[in-house]
């Protein structure tokens, strides 16, 4: 007798175990059920469908061989019966059965199965605010939200756009609106900064210094309390601090579990309203298994669980739930929050915790900025990447890596080694031990991730003092207070020496780097030295001398002026 499979969601995981399952199965009864008519799309991939990128809305639905995956795909090509339009109700678990709704008749019917698969999603969150249902106000929910954006945009009805929500959803959907359209955009963020709990501030302030230079405006620090309209049709919005006129509004402030079913059908659900699965992605029914956005994953490093909404994770575990149901023991350990996000010509990527979240998760943890190049210095094209590498004190554990440079795969490839680091449990010592292809078009002979972990090394073994760049710009913000700090910049004259003009050679102190040994009697010894470079790595050599020989009152800004100049400061 043919085993019955019956996949509830048709977006991403459904159709990933569907497919899996088929090859392992050949003979299985496999159903997927969708409530949309459109399935099987790159949802990741809908602001550049916006921005233009991607030009058709088919091409999301395309496999690469140019076939769209509708329903006559899945049955020819994979084996796969696909209902759309058709809702699920209701699942009874007793019958072992799917009650179900055709939404374009009313009818309904119950589909049998032998094990069920639930990769129902997520949908997006709502501020309850005044204003949030007038026409023009929209969530990145599905595929059919873009086109109706799209369309509003190419008909020349919006001229400003009011991206509420500043995660990676808000920031790609502002670029689409700015790069393309030539649209006004706003980004309102409730928060102190952009992508928040995921990068921390330096980091953030990189990428909102690029954007505003591409003509995004951005408020950090504000709610938006209404959303105001006309005749039905959205005009402004309005927070405690202003009102930002807008002919379309997007809500992107964040996602939650689509578990309705799962509840209403007795499973085990966590607090936060996500599907409890063990780590072969069974329910708290041996024969419902659950995946994607819908379920409760661990995070690796912290041990606790939440929503992790992402099309990588969600087509990997569809993969994990097909071997399962096909009697192949496999396990899913979790995530560690990887993600990478274009930003016009910039990118900015994560993996594991910003070193805000890690304190806030009790670690004892430190972090370090470098700004290194991309490839060798001697190569045409080569480019400056920041990191910034958080650890936790005790262990020497690597809790975390953030990057930040031009487009391409430079930050990528950095962030991707991280992350196999981190779910490897690595230390710092494999950071700077890890063996990483090296070949001067395309990296350092020292890696740039490398060269993290070394400084990582210095600063927890002690060989390094660091002044956070947030201290170092509060500094030169209220520089005439405070005497007790002198830059000592030793970096060339050409560079240096304009910095002395316009902050007085007796406080902003200029030696070159190659002269500090032989010029370091004319430095101060009852003043702090702030050593600074380009990088931070002819800094830390020269804090290592000038302690050797009685000047042991310094600290090294991390990343240098090349993380300074990215940041963006007035004086520079």
């Amino acid at each position: 007798m043919k085993k019955k499979i019956v996949i509830i969601g048709g977006v991403a995981a459904g159709p990933k175990t569907a497919c899996r399952v088929k090859r392992l199965l050949p003979a299985a009864e496999v159903t997927i059920i969708d409530q949309d008519s459109l399935i099987s799309y790159g949802g990741c991939g809908i602001p550049y469908y916006v921005s233009g990128d991607v030009s058709d809305e088919e091409e999301l639905r395309s496999t690469s061989f140019h076939l769209t995956r509708d329903e006559n795909f899945f049955l020819r090509a994979k084996g796969v019966t696909v209902r759309t339009r058709t809702r699920a109700l209701a699942i009874k678990r007793r019958e072992k059965v799917v009650e179900v709704e055709r939404l374009d008749d009313g009818s309904r019917e119950e589909l049998s199965y032998d094990q069920l698969v639930i990769a129902t999603g997520s949908k997006p969150n709502l501020l309850p605010i005044p204003g949030a249902d007038l026409e023009g106000v929209f969530t990145i929910s599905d595929l059919h939200q873009a086109i109706k954006i799209k369309e509003r945009i190419a008909k020349g009805q919006v001229s400003r756009a009011v991206i509420i929500g500043g995660g990676a959803i808000g920031i790609e959907m502002a670029e689409a609106f700015v790069d393309l359209w030539g649209l006004e955009a706003d980004i309102l963020e409730f928060m102190p900064q952009l992508l928040p709990r995921l990068v921390d501030w330096e980091f953030s302030r990189m990428l909102e210094n690029h954007l505003r230079a591409k003509g995004v405006k951005i408020y950090t620090g504000e709610a938006a309390t209404a959303i105001e309209g006309e005749e039905g049709k959205v005009k402004r919005v309005v927070t405690p601090q202003r009102v930002l006129e807008a002919d379309l509004v997007v809500m992107a402030v964040g996602v939650r579990a689509r578990s309705e079913l799962a509840v209403a059908a007795g499973l085990a659900v966590s607090p936060q309203g996500n599907i409890v699965v063990n780590q072969r992605l069974q329910t708290s029914d041996p024969d419902i298994y659950a995946a994607g956005d819908c379920i409760a994953v661990t995070h690796r490093l912290t041990g606790k669980s939440g929503i992790a909404p992402m099309g990588s994770l969600a087509n990997k575990e569809g993969r994990i739930v097909a071997n399962n149901l096909a009697g192949i023991p496999t396990c899913y350990k979790g995530w560690v929050g990887s993600f990478t996000l274009k930003a016009f010509e910039r990118c900015i990527g994560a993996t594991g915790l910003s070193l805000e979240a890690a304190k806030a998760e009790g670690f004892d943890a430190a972090a370090v900025t470098t700004a290194q190049y991309d490839r060798a210095h001697f190569f045409p094209g080569r480019a400056v990447i920041p990191l910034r590498l958080v650890f936790d004190r005790p262990s020497r554990r690597l809790l975390g890596v953030q990057g930040f440079g031009p487009m391409g795969d430079a930050v990528l490839a950095r962030i991707d080694a991280a992350a196999a680091l981190l779910l490897q449990g690595a230390t710092i010592d494999d950071v700077s031990q890890v063996e990483l292809a090296y070949a001067p078009p395309f990296s350092t002979a020292l890696d740039a991730l490398n060269a993290a972990g070394n400084v990582a090394d210095n600063l927890a073994a002690g060989r390094l003092r660091c002044v956070e760049i947030r201290d170092f710009l509060n500094w030169m913000n209220d520089f005439a207070t405070q005497p007790q700090w002198v830059a000592l910049d030793i970096r060339h004259p050409n560079e240096a020496s304009p910095m002395a003009e316009k902050f007085g050679h007796d406080r902003w102190l200029t030696i070159p780097y190659i002269e500090i040994r032989e010029r370091y009697r004319e430095l101060p010894a009852d003043r702090t030295l702030l050593i600074i470079c380009d990088a931070g790595t002819r800094s830390s050599d020269i804090q290592i001398f000038l302690e050797s020989v009685g000047l042991p009152n310094t600290l090294v800004l991390g990343g240098g002026i090349n993380v300074i100049r990215r940041i963006g400061v007035d004086w520079l």
